[in-house]
């Protein structure tokens, strides 16, 4: 049987799998009244890592988050904090 992930698990293996210090990398879960917010935060010299040009990779990591938390029945934004 298939091992639960939840988003935020999702968020974190992205993540870490882009950075250079993927130990710096936390995600915390704020719940709000329509959708759950997840917080990025990276070392902040792997912050163009996660946003890369012109937004690209930011835009790409909320568009996989998004559409797996869709599958699951959530609504789920993706804040990357500096």
């Amino acid at each position: 049987m298939a091992e639960e992930h939840s988003v935020k698990d999702l968020l974190l293996y992205i993540a870490r799998n882009l950075v250079e210090n993927p130990d710096a990398v936390t995600v915390t879960e704020v719940d709000g009244d329509q959708e759950l917010t997840l917080e990025l935060r990276v070392a902040p010299d792997d912050m163009g890592k996660v946003i890369g040009r012109q937004g690209r990779i930011a835009k790409e990591i909320r568009t996989l988050v998004r559409s797996y938390a869709q599958r699951t029945g959530q609504k789920v934004s993706v804040d990357i904090i500096d």
